[in-house]
């Protein structure tokens, strides 16, 4: 045997898609696609599996996915509602384990080892759990079970939809079980290493148990050839991550039209960073990193990031580093899709300023900028969104009717203390 872990990978099945058909019946059975109307410049962001059918995909433009399935109902994401079925998952899955990791709103891992004694085996515990969804919530979901992550994300992708796989236990019945398998299963082949394996004659996992290691490294690396190889093989010695955080918060805004504007852009852009702040404040979080992207009209993508001085959360910070990402670039094509993000996100902030840097922020002024930024967000809870407003926005208010952020956060711990 693999070893004794029992692992469970649990996806919901076109998890907005299938709240909103849950909540509207009149929908059940048919087309209905998450994000932005066909008439607008957005992306889909799922779908249900009938408009599946007609090739409709996530990340796929609207305007696309109306030309694919003309009749589909498009419906804007309702992220907060998401959010809290998403919650009433999360304690259905605690009735059976602590030991949880959230990937995001829609999936988990979990680590029923301990579990057994009280509820069965792996597969009799992805049972339970999957008819308590159906149950409680009225949806579906695919669930592997296995002796590791990899293997029960792999069963989990197999069982889709509304189903259950178990992955084999014995060694070589393992080795058996993936070796048909094409390559882009493994975990972190995307489509270019995929490209690359084939072209080489890499085309199943068998043919990478069967690979030669040296030759391999000599045309991937030798950290990839270790990695695919451990995979190929089964192996992934990772635990559940019962603390997991959000490794990043970012925002996005697709225009209507191509932006040729650069104070257009500019101000999008302070949006996107005082929403990010927002998050990153609501998280009880601060940003080590801010990262740009710029989406071109001819769908070319570009990302720039840069570390803060210091770890932040306050609006002025995040827009300085937004607009100085954006500066350096010098962008001068039309402009379709443009985001602002934060990464490497810690919990405390070790004060490490720089004494020979006399331009530097101190701590009372930073002290100031994030009592500020606090502030505003309680004057936009208590009295409303519009209730303070840049004095930029004010003279150039939003168009396309407000920003149409893609909002990537998936998970908040409690906020920090304001004193």
């Amino acid at each position: 045997m693999t070893d004794d872990r029992e692992m469970l990978h649990v996806d919901m099945d076109a998890f907005y898609a299938s709240i909103e058909q849950r909540d509207h019946p009149e929908w059940r059975g048919k087309p209905v696609i998450v994000g932005s109307p066909p008439d607008r410049r957005g992306v889909v962001s799922t779908c249900s599996y009938e408009a599946r059918r007609f090739g409709v995909h996530s990340a796929m433009p609207s305007r696309e996915a109306g030309r694919l399935c003309p009749h589909g109902i498009f419906v804007p994401p309702d992220m907060a509602r998401y959010q809290a079925v998403s919650r009433q998952i999360l304690a259905i899955f605690e009735r059976f384990t602590p030991l949880i990791e959230p990937v995001s709103c829609d999936e988990a891992f979990l680590d029923v080892t301990g579990a057994r004694r009280l509820f069965g085996d792996g597969a009799s515990i992805a049972r339970q759990i999957r008819a308590a969804i159906a149950a409680d919530l009225r949806l579906t979901a695919s669930v592997g079970v296995a002796g590791n992550k990899f293997l029960a994300k792999l069963c989990s992708e197999l069982a889709k939809p509304d189903g259950l796989v178990v992955a084999p236990r014995e060694r070589q019945a393992i080795l058996a079980f993936l070796a048909p398998m094409p390559v882009g299963r493994l975990w972190g082949v995307g489509r270019v290493l995929r490209a690359e394996l084939e072209s080489h004659g890499y085309r199943t996992i068998g043919d990478l148990q069967r690979a030669e290691r040296g030759q391999l490294a000599a045309r991937a690396g030798r950290h990839v050839a270790d990695h695919l190889i451990r995979l190929a093989f089964g192996d992934d010695p990772r635990e559940i991550e019962t603390e997991r955080t959000e490794l990043s918060i970012s925002r996005e805004h697709t225009y209507d039209t191509d932006c040729r504007d650069p104070e257009r852009l500019r101000s999008t852009l302070r949006d996107l960073a005082d929403d990010v702040g927002r998050r990153l404040r609501e998280s009880g979080r601060y940003a080590t990193v801010g990262r740009l992207k710029l989406r071109w009209s001819d769908f070319r993508t570009i990302t720039r990031q840069r570390p803060f001085k210091l770890p932040c959360f306050d609006d002025m910070a995040l827009r300085e580093m937004a607009l100085a990402l954006f500066d350096d670039e010098q962008v001068r094509q039309p402009v379709r899709l443009i985001g602002f993000g934060v990464s490497g996100l810690v919990t405390e902030r070790a004060e490490q300023p720089d004494l020979f840097d006399f331009a530097a922020d101190t701590p009372s002024r930073r002290e100031r900028q994030e009592r500020l930024s606090l502030t505003v967000d309680h004057l936009r809870e208590t009295l409303g969104e519009a209730s303070i407003r840049r004095a930029d926005t004010v003279a150039n208010p939003a168009e396309d009717g407000g920003l149409r952020a893609k909002d990537a956060v998936t998970q908040h711990p409690p906020p920090p203390s304001v004193k």
